[in-house]
């Protein structure tokens, strides 16, 4: 499972909100090429890397596709610097002013490293992101605040560790996180480059399973609440690729009683067989399945129900194929 994340049925996204969907028409392909062409290229010169990537290109669209590519390409994750930041985090925890003061000083030689080596962590991908764009006539913001983690703000969100980017295209504003979309560190220390499709240009709902501003407005949706979201299931990488909204139930901790039905129900924005839907728990390196019963597919709304026949304490995890994309703990208690 690489890093990553949940919410309510119901919910009304506003028209105005901008999808990856709303290009579905335009292939991409010609986008990565151009980047894959231009892999190696320095960072001593970023308006003449901007050109190259995008000046054949004639969206904004298809423009920044180049230059998301590029930067989940060839800039890689930085364990040293993710390392030493996460120990300043925790030394300035309750000294919020000391950790700016320091960070504000420590940006300048992670963007050296990030020129020179082509190394960083989510403010130097967020920052390459934002000033590639900006020669590129490209709107771009970096956005600030809290990413969820099977490490990080798993219960409550008390650790500001993430930063990620905000563009406008036609006139609407839209969400990606090409750190996330680059790769991971396994075992955080080795940086495992692995594009994942699913953080560029990602529907709000689904973006906000992991990603907690500080700045409300860039949630995109006056529907999502920091309150609303904090405990939700724990979702993973996966769950952006397969593009699955968890929905209910909607907390990540729940409590049954033993032999009641507990539905669960999922958003799938694009095509998913029943027959590939399970919920397991893990025993060792083993998958258990429960038990599943009443599956539906709907509109592309799936749900199913199970029943706990034990009590006792269970991990529970929402598994599509074979990738595991939501996990919830259920105190099964007597009847």
């Amino acid at each position: 499972m690489k890093p990553i994340f949940s919410f309510i049925l119901g919910l009304l996204i506003n028209s105005a909100i901008a999808q990856v969907s709303d290009f579905k028409s335009i292939d991409f392909t010609r986008a990565d090429n151009i980047a894959k062409l231009n892999h190696g290229s320095r960072l001593d010169n970023l308006p003449i890397l901007a050109h190259n990537l995008t000046h054949k290109l004639t969206t904004d669209a298809e423009k920044f596709r180049a230059i998301y590519f590029w930067v989940c390409d060839n800039i890689k994750g930085d364990a040293i610097q993710d390392h030493k930041i996460s120990k300043k985090r925790k030394q300035f925890k309750n000294d919020s002013l000391g950790y700016i003061q320091w960070n504000n000083q420590y940006k300048k030689s992670s963007f050296k490293r990030l020129l020179k080596h082509k190394k960083t962590m989510c403010t130097g991908y967020a920052y390459l992101l934002k000033e590639l764009c900006f020669f590129a006539n490209i709107d771009c913001q970096i956005v600030n605040g809290y990413g969820r983690s099977v490490t990080s703000n798993i219960d409550s969100l008390d650790r500001i560790n993430h930063s990620w980017n905000a563009v406008k295209l036609n006139d609407k504003w839209y969400l990606c996180d090409a750190t996330w979309s680059s790769g991971y560190l396994l075992n955080g220390n080795t940086f495992v480059k692995d594009f994942n499709e699913g953080y560029f240009l990602t529907d709000p709902v689904l973006f906000a399973k992991n990603h907690f501003p500080l700045d409300k407005k860039w949630y995109l949706n006056d529907s999502l609440t920091t309150k609303t979201l904090e405990v939700a299931p724990i979702v993973y990488g996966e769950t952006f690729e397969h593009k699955i909204i968890p929905i209910s139930p909607s907390m990540m901790h729940l409590t049954s009683k033993k032999d009641d039905a507990v539905q669960f129900s999922f958003k799938t924005l694009k095509p998913i067989k029943k027959d590939n839907v399970a919920l397991v728990q893990f025993s060792g390196t083993d998958t258990i399945p429960f038990d599943i019963y009443d599956i539906k597919n709907q509109d592309g709304y799936i749900t199913f129900k199970t029943k706990f026949k034990h009590k006792g304490f269970y991990d529970v995890h929402l598994k599509i194929e074979n990738d595991i994309v939501a996990t919830y703990t259920i105190k099964v208690e007597k009847s």
